[in-house]
């Protein structure tokens, strides 16, 4: 992510709290989905406050951020199966084939470069291992009005409010395994892809 990026999140993080409470209901079903799987080595990239973390029941995870004030605050959500890193998901700093389930949620359409991050997300996936994407999809009904509507605002508060998955090359790396529609008009969606 750029610096303006990290700054925007770090400042922004005292409000995230208010934000969480519209997200919760989404990221406990993706962990309700994480946890049906099998105990294994965990990525979540952009753990954000980390309220959420508490319910990894199993695996072992390791959580990053660009942001510290975000991880300061996720600090306070940790366990000692929990390891927490600054870190860009654009670059990541492990070696390949790390991790078997790797997350992202609500992160993908905020970051610079989407495509480098899902190729890196799948470049440290090992082989057959799986990735949860839980994030807004811009749909082919009357939403991708509002979603183009609001596109210059979007890019003020540094998110993309216009997303199709489909444009993101390395999506056909991988096989969607898994489709769960999630809010009105399925606006939100988890994806579970599985690396080929």
């Amino acid at each position: 992510m750029s610096k303006q990026t990290d700054l925007f999140y770090n400042r922004f993080s005292f409000l995230y709290p208010l934000v969480d409470v519209f997200l919760q209901p989404q990221k406990k079903v993706l962990l309700n989905e994480v946890n049906a799987m099998p105990a294994g080595n965990l990525l979540e990239i952009g753990v954000g406050n980390g309220s959420h973390l508490t319910g990894y029941q199993k695996h072992r995870v390791t959580g990053i951020d660009t942001s510290e004030a975000m991880l300061t605050v996720a600090r306070k959500n940790s366990h000692e199966r929990i390891t927490l890193l600054n870190m860009n998901g654009e670059s990541l700093q492990f070696e390949d084939q790390k991790f078997d389930y790797v997350v992202l949620s609500h992160v993908i359409a905020v970051v610079d470069n989407p495509e480098q991050l899902m190729k890196e997300a799948l470049r440290v996936l090992k082989p057959h291992g799986q990735i949860f994407i839980l994030n807004h999809f811009t749909p082919d009904n009357w939403l991708k009005y509002i979603d183009r509507a609001g596109a210059a605002v979007a890019r003020t508060l540094h998110f993309k409010s216009l997303f199709h998955i489909e444009e993101i090359a390395a999506v056909k790396q991988v096989t969607l395994v898994k489709e769960i529609k999630l809010g009105p008009a399925s606006y939100f969606k988890i994806l579970t892809y599985q690396k080929n």
